[in-house]
């Protein structure tokens, strides 16, 4: 059904003349009235003049969506200054105005050219004004009015989202808080019901339900088991019209996971548990293990062991692996087959994090039986200590024993065990071992002032299987005896003047002792026998382990004795007592009246600053060896120059010798005779020497060609390569490397060789060009012209 509202707008428009008029308008019943009032300006009045202006209403409404296939219509504009004979024209402005919106100049009719959308511009605001076509001014001032869009039910109800992800926990209550969906309807709230929206599930029953108006899912069923099912996909519906038939809708997607709970508690799938373990496993290594299982996840299914009985709890731990939640069974002490075989502990599984609403369901955890089982392995031997320690006197003969170790097989079969040392760690061999029942002795005497301890590994291995053994270290400590007699604690040499009186110290004595004494060193001292009753001197012992030495009369002559030898007796107080004689040095010097030494027979004890004779004696010897090597470098200097280069004219025989390398260079005499090569020829385009960098440049002569001779250049080509190939040969220069050199080099050949093919002398004058390199060369071939002149 198409409805159609007509609008009737009239402007009238009054001229009064210091009075008003009454105001003539057409009403329509349900619409207020607006009357507005206008100060209007005549131009051919000069005088102000009141008018008013009255509008049937000020809105039109226009329903949204017109589906006909006319313009729709709008409404009608119209002024009480028409009176139909076509002088006034109607003009529209404001939004739309002339493109969505256009009116008839003539009649004020005005329709819409397409289908308005409320959603998209509720109200449209625009302005009509009527103007005299003829002369093109307003008859009335400009009015605005309204264009309101009706709404109609055309959008359906969106949902915030496509899909929504919720979750819950499972065994939740009826009525538990899931999530809440929204859904928005474009169409206008305030006209009818177009926008009232209304929610409802369409799938998910009887799981979950949701509130129609706030669009709240909720559990609706009891003790939901995320064990049994754990994702739901619920599909709620929106719709319009507060539900009624013909109402628009929307639907979404809500996927809803149940959240783990701990409502299972862990279980062992067996119950018991067989492990085998060999004796030699080492601490902390795993046995095995096992695990118990739990139908939760995450957090709820961790998992604790623990051992609560049995005979082996001390022998072994349990840890979890927090990865697997799995239970390890190690060995926490070492294992002997030999005393225990089996052991059995008792295991239990619990779970850390107990939900206490699910307590009812009965104890959150579980045990198992664990058996182990120990394999015997065949184990080397065992020391009945860790180390030993043993003591021997350094005065012991070799062979002595001194101590032993011990050793047993800790298998069943008890086999024989073999003993030995580590040489490496007895490098002297020092020591040695029985080896079958591990008696230490000595293999060479000890000596205690060289080293007090000696540390040695004895290793015991099986005599049936020598791959199991095992060591321990041993620790001797060499114990001291009385075998070192005293000594001086240095060497003493002192002097006494001349003018000396009777009974004057001069020296103090003092002695030491290389043996070890518990109680303290106690020395004496005395003169030698043979000396005691003639010598020129006295012993006084301070019973501190020092003496003073004393002259026995005054006045010393040191032209008749300059020096005295005064033998000393040392003795200790030990078991066995040791003694020795030492020799104390005493000169004669004269001294002044204070007892000062001013110079003595001998060399003096103190020498003056200078040189001694023995470095004076050097140093002459040294400059002679220096005088004679410099004597003997110049005179081989001065033959080298005299020796000429070539001994004689008529040898055909030649010397190589280069420059500026780095082979024998002048020292090269070793030459090849090449007696038998005359002049070959090169067969080579010409090039400049590689070996040098002329100053200037020259014209090359050159020589007479001569035929080619094969069986010199083969013979050259031969020496080369067996020279170039010798590792052996030296570096030094010679005719492989410098007897052929092509023909028409710049420098030609530096050889004599040619020499013998002409008739007469060449001219060498052009070498002098050739700079400081070729000096000698010039000097030599150049001087033999002035010498044959003289």
């Amino acid at each position: 059904m198409r409805t159609y509202h007509y609008f009737w707008l009239l402007f009238w428009v009054s001229l009064s003349r210091q009075s008003s008029s009454i105001l003539l308008s057409k009403r329509t019943s349900g619409f207020p009235e607006n009357p507005k009032v206008l100060d209007l300006s005549r131009s051919n009045l000069k005088e102000l003049n009141r008018s008013k202006r009255s509008w049937m209403w000020n809105q039109f409404f226009l329903l949204e969506e017109y589906t006909g296939s006319d313009y729709q219509y709008v409404g009608k504009l119209h002024s009480d200054q028409d009176r139909g004979d076509g002088s006034l024209k109607y003009i529209l402005s404001g939004d739309g105005a002339g493109d969505l919106f256009i009116i008839n100049e003539n009649t004020g009719d005005i329709q819409a050219t397409r289908r308005l959308d409320r959603e998209e511009k509720p109200v449209y605001i625009l302005r009509a004004q009527a103007i005299n076509k003829r002369t093109g001014r307003p008859v009335e001032p400009e009015s605005e009015f309204i264009i309101k869009i009706h709404d109609i039910n055309d959008n359906e109800p969106l949902f915030t989202k496509d899909i929504y992800n919720a979750s819950v926990p499972e065994m939740s209550d009826v009525g538990t808080f899931v999530v809440q969906v929204t859904a928005t309807d474009a169409d206008d709230p305030t006209y009818g019901n177009s926008a009232r929206v209304v929610y409802s599930i369409l799938q998910g029953q009887p799981y979950f339900s949701v509130e129609s108006e706030s669009g709240i899912i909720k559990t609706a069923l009891l003790n939901m088991d995320r064990e049994n099912r754990e994702q739901y996909q619920v599909v709620i519906q929106a719709k319009d019209m507060g539900g009624q038939m013909g109402g628009l809708s929307g639907t979404t997607t809500v996927n809803i996971t149940l959240t783990d709970v701990n409502d299972n508690p862990p279980r062992f799938p067996q119950s018991a548990y067989q492990f085998k373990i060999p004796e030699s496993a080492p601490l902390e290594s795993p046995i095995g293990r096992i695990k118990a299982s739990d139908a939760d996840i995450g957090q709820n299914a961790e998992m604790e062991y623990n051992i609560i009985e049995g005979d082996g709890s001390e022998m072994f731990g349990i840890v979890t692996d927090k990865e697997t939640q799995e239970g390890i069974v190690m060995v926490k002490k070492a294992l002997d087959f030999e005393k225990k075989r089996q052991f059995t502990l008792k295991v239990e599984a619990s779970n850390p994090h107990v939900d206490p609403r699910f307590l009812y369901m009965g104890p959150f955890k579980d045990s198992t039986t664990v058996r182990i089982l120990v394999e015997d392995v065949d184990e080397p031997p065992v020391f009945t200590r860790p180390a030993y320690i043993l003591e021997v006197k350094e005065d012991v003969p070799i062979n002595t024993i001194i101590g032993a170790v011990t050793a047993r097989d800790p298998d069943i079969v008890k086999n024989p065990i073999k003993y030995s040392v580590d040489r490496h760690t007895d490098m002297d061999r020092i020591f040695n071992i029985d080896t079958g029942n591990g008696s230490i002795f000595t293999s060479k005497l000890l000596d205690r002032e060289t080293l007090l301890w000696h540390n040695i590994s004895v290793i015991a291995s099986e005599i049936n299987n020598p791959k199991e053994s095992s060591r321990v270290p041993v620790f001797i400590k060499v114990l001291d005896v009385n075998d070192n007699a005293p000594e001086f604690a240095m060497f003493y040499e002192t002097f006494v003047c001349e003018n000396a009186r009777a009974e004057q110290l001069i020296q103090t004595l003092s002695a030491v002792d290389k043996d070890d004494s518990f109680g303290g060193h106690k020395f004496s001292f005395s003169l030698a026998p043979e000396v005691a009753s003639t010598s020129n001197f006295t012993i006084q012992d301070n019973r501190d382990n020092t003496a003073g030495i004393f002259t026995r009369k005054s006045r010393y002559n040191r032209h008749d004795m300059s020096m005295y030898l005064l033998p000393v007796v040392i003795s200790d107080n030990d078991y066995p007592i040791q003694s020795s004689t030492e020799t104390v040095t005493i000169r004669v010097c004269a001294c002044d009246q204070r007892g000062k030494m001013l110079s003595c027979n001998a060399e003096a004890l103190i020498h003056p600053t200078g040189l001694s004779t023995g470095a004076l004696i050097a140093i002459l010897l040294c400059i002679i060896i220096l005088l004679v090597t410099v004597v003997l470098f110049a005179a081989l200097r001065r033959q080298r120059k005299k020796e000429p280069l070539i001994i004689s004219k008529e040898d055909i025989r030649d010397n190589i010798v280069s420059y500026n390398d780095e082979g024998g260079g002048e020292e090269d005499t070793q030459a090849f005779d090449i007696g038998t090569l005359r002049n070959p020829e090169a067969i080579e385009d010409n090039k400049l020497r590689r070996d040098i960098v002329p100053e200037a440049l020259f014209i090359p002569r050159r020589t007479p060609v001569v035929r080619d001779n094969t069986d010199v250049r083969d013979f050259i080509s031969q020496r080369l390569k067996e020279n170039d190939t010798d590792p052996t040969a030296p570096p030094y220069d010679s005719l492989a490397t410098y007897a052929y050199e092509g023909n028409g080099s710049v420098a030609e050949s530096l050889s004599s060789l040619e020499s013998v093919t002409t008739d007469g002398d060449q001219d060498y004058d052009y070498l002098s060009d050739w700079g400081p390199r070729f000096k000698k060369l010039a000097d030599m071939y150049g001087g033999a012209e002035s010498d044959k002149d003289s």
